[in-house]
């Protein structure tokens, strides 16, 4: 479920000392019910996730003509992410953070972790198009439990970033992101009832 900016923003999230150049772009409600100990396992999901496996063949299919338009373009060669056309957030990390945990890498997505903490992830990803920040939390869900919330944050690489975000915007909304929280849901049941099958 898309949520206000406000559920983000009204939060002492860490993640605002060192994006205020960014832009909120999104706020999920993941469909991942847990207790207050369930972070970790979000996390180990997410960074061993990959798009090839999105449930709709739509989003496959976009996500696919996606990285084969950037391997046409350039838009994501070595020398246009993160350390090349744009300087880590690490380094704008304050001290406690850049000692502390940094987070899982990615098995297979273009993301790199920036920062861990207790109950928030930070990652991000660089191309000629954007330097994006995928930031996870574990929130309270109002109903005695907690689940987990993603927020999206992006700097346009110039006009044409700027662009380029207007035009894939209604796509991810309405083709991306609907089937993405849908096979979140499922791995996430998946891997309860393993945890519940080989609890002792």
């Amino acid at each position: 479920m898309k949520l206000p900016d406000s559920a983000h923003t009204s939060r002492p999230w860490r993640i605002h000392e060192i994006t205020p150049d960014f832009r909120l772009y999104d706020v999920w409600a993941l469909p991942t019910p847990g207790g207050p100990d369930d972070f970790p396992r979000l996390i180990r999901q997410t960074s061993g996730g990959d798009t090839s496996d999105n449930p709709s063949w739509v989003a496959r299919t976009l996500f696919s003509i996606r990285w084969k338009l950037g391997k046409i373009f350039g838009w994501d060669d070595p020398d246009s992410g993160v350390g090349k056309r744009v300087p880590t957030l690490r380094d704008r990390l304050p001290a406690d953070l850049r000692d502390g945990p940094r987070g899982p890498e990615f098995d297979r997505l273009p993301f790199t972790s920036v920062y861990l903490a207790k109950d928030e992830w930070a990652a991000e990803m660089g191309n000629r198009t954007v330097h994006g920040v995928m930031h996870l939390s574990w929130v309270e869900d109002g109903a005695g439990g907690h689940r987990g919330q993603m927020a999206v944050l992006v700097k346009p690489n110039g006009l044409f970033g700027k662009a380029y975000m207007g035009l894939i915007g209604p796509f991810r909304h309405v083709l991306v992101y609907p089937p993405l929280m849908r096979g979140i849901a499922k791995e996430w049941e998946a891997g309860r009832a393993q945890d519940s099958s080989t609890a002792p």
